[in-house]
């Protein structure tokens, strides 16, 4: 969890998602939002992150039409949790480095 919470790793993550914008969570929250909302809440959120008490918000569930007729349900996370599963995302997937490929 450390490196997750790291000022890079959390700048990146707040980068990649106003970047890839999406709709808002349950809490009507934008991504425009989510800067200022950490700046007045980070220190809540990095100590229920560390002490692994975070628990994250439901999901707002919306229809959306399928190609072949009828619909699926799509569960939109808030934008503070999509923030949060960035901030694991960028800790947890591997880098890519043919110096490590074992078929060099």
């Amino acid at each position: 969890m450390d490196e997750a919470i790291r000022d890079e790793n959390v700048r990146g993550a707040m980068e990649a998602v106003k970047r890839n914008r999406g709709a808002a969570g349950i809490d009507r929250m934008k991504t425009g939002e989510l800067e200022s909302h950490l700046q007045a809440h980070w220190e809540k959120i990095w100590a229920k992150l560390l002490t692994g008490t975070y628990v994250p918000s439901p999901v707002r569930r919306v229809e959306i039409p399928k190609p072949s007729g009828g619909t699926r349900m799509l569960g939109i996370p808030t934008v503070v949790d999509r923030f949060i599963q960035q901030l694991l995302l960028q800790v947890l997937t591997p880098i890519y480095d043919p110096r490590f490929n074992e078929h060099n």
